[in-house]
């Protein structure tokens, strides 16, 4: 499986770039070396504190407040314009995956930037399955147990792992013996480092995994060694949900909270980026290339599926991400229409686990309707990864095309995922610069606040111990006494 104060709002215009085909492979790019196959202990409590935060949505702000943080509230974006995305404040998408870019111009301050790259993260080997469930489901942001029954959280997380790993490692079996979302996250830090430096931006692009190595706090303490003095966070996915970037971000929070250097740092963080115009065109692109190679490209049923989410997530949490990810469809479909495309197009949700209800329709039970009502051609997206793992090599490429074969559709495509396609990594970059200017710190940004909040405490105390002492004043002998002589 695969959300801070209120701050002003920021507008991130989105750009798009004609691009070349070649990549140069960077290797600057900081990435903390993989130290064992144990698992990673996360703290007990992630307490939410004031982070500097970009949201593209006022769901965003719902969603994240109802998981226990405190943000700021922004415009909503329904069926917005392509590349209009807006944002409230300042937390803001070369190897075989990564082609190239031409230059731009770039208006920043000399800065020592930082990018840090947020992802899920998954098992390298066999033997990294199981600890690696286990901090997948430690997470309460993936398990949300009532608080009674929070202290279960990590005997529940054990227990499941154990359950769950023998069939997890078939499926990685299958598609090589592990997950390839580490070397594809180089290659997009590799790429977006690149980009950056043709567009005039020198700056550090660190890795920080949720459940696997390179961890987030791992990379946090390389950026206070190497003494970043502006932070920009860039969670890899498109849309918003409690379960991936809201996890990720309280991470953030109670970290940057509790230490002296983080909390002087200025940082931007980009909650949700699936509605900038490069990210749009991208999609589009490779979905047309991919409808070519049908005999009838327009007969062809598109079908997007993405990672699903339990529904309590979006009724009962305020979780945006079934908005964002209908919006995201809407506006994909919008530019395939401008360039000519008019095919029909479904959504469903895949990878549900567990007997709670997730958001419907589910992938494979769409699959078969669409074989029983005659569908014969189909291209299936995964809309919501920009890397491939298991979730598109094994679940999409195997699982679900097995079971459209099966249900009568003949002929099955896949688009593949962004990973470093030149136009996404430009445009992620692009995402990065204009970024950069909102960033602030969090001392900053909490001083304003606290210093009012001192002001009326120190008034408040002055009037009751003025208040106090006059009552004594007047009610003591001598006062009395004193005022009975000048009276009489």
């Amino acid at each position: 499986m695969d959300a801070t104060g209120a701050l002003p709002q920021t507008k991130l215009s989105a750009s798009n770039h004609d691009l070349s085909r070649s990549f140069p492979r960077a290797r600057s790019v900081v990435s903390v070396a993989r130290r064992s196959s144990v698992a990673f202990q996360q703290p007990d409590k992630l307490r939410s504190r004031e982070l500097l935060v970009v949201s593209s949505s006022n769901s965003v702000n719902k969603g994240m407040a109802a998981s226990g943080g405190s943000y700021l509230s922004g415009p909503v974006l329904k069926r917005n314009p392509v590349g209009q995305a807006v944002f409230a404040a300042s937390v803001v998408g070369v190897g075989p995956y990564c082609e190239g870019f031409v230059d731009s111009h770039l208006h920043v301050t000399e800065e020592k930037v930082g990018v840090l790259l947020l992802n899920l993260g998954g098992p390298e080997t066999l033997n990294d399955v199981q600890p690696f469930l286990y901090n997948l489901f430690a997470d309460p942001d993936i398990i949300r147990l009532p608080r009674p029954f929070q202290f279960l959280q990590k005997p529940l997380a054990k227990l499941i792992s154990v359950l769950r790993a023998p069939k997890s490692k078939e499926g990685y079996a299958s598609i090589g013996g592990g997950s390839p979302l580490r070397k594809i996250t180089d290659e997009q830090a590799d790429g977006i480092k690149m980009a950056l430096e043709s567009k005039g931006l020198t700056a550090n692009i660190y890795i920080g995994m949720r459940y696997w190595y390179p961890f987030t706090e791992e990379a946090i303490l390389q950026i206070k060694k190497d003494k970043i003095t502006k932070l920009v966070v860039l969670p890899l996915y498109p849309q918003f949900s409690i379960s991936t970037t809201g996890s990720s971000l309280r991470v953030l929070q109670n970290i940057f909270s509790e230490d002296a250097y983080l909390s002087r740092l200025p940082i931007a963080i980009i909650q949700s980026w699936y509605q900038r115009e490069g990210y749009i065109k991208s999609m589009a692109d490779l979905i047309g290339e991919e409808l070519q190679k049908f005999a009838k490209p327009e007969e062809v049923m598109i079908f997007f599926s993405a990672h699903g989410v339990p529904l309590t997530y979006v009724e009962d949490a305020g979780d945006p991400y079934k908005d964002q990810m209908e919006d995201c469809i809407y506006l994909i479909m919008q530019e395939l229409k401008a360039r000519g495309s008019y095919n029909d197009h479904t959504l469903a949700y895949q990878s549900r686990v567990g007997p709670v209800q997730w958001l419907k329709p589910y992938t494979d039970e769409v699959l078969v309707e669409l074989g029983q009502k005659g569908v014969k051609s189909l291209l299936a997206v995964p809309v919501s990864f920009v890397s491939e793992h298991i979730e598109t090599l094994e679940e999409i490429d195997m699982e679900y095309k097995e079971l459209a074969l099966e249900s009568g559709i003949e002929n099955w495509g896949r688009v593949p995922a962004l990973g470093c396609t030149s136009s996404f990594i430009t445009d992620l970059a692009d995402a990065v610069i204009e970024a950069l200017p909102s960033a602030k710190s969090l001392s900053t940004t909490r001083s304003a606040s606290e210093e009012a909040d001192h002001d009326f405490l120190s008034y408040a105390i002055k009037m009751i111990f003025g208040s106090v002492l006059a009552f004594v004043l007047l009610l003591s002998p001598k006062v009395i006494t004193a005022f009975r002589n000048r009276l009489f």
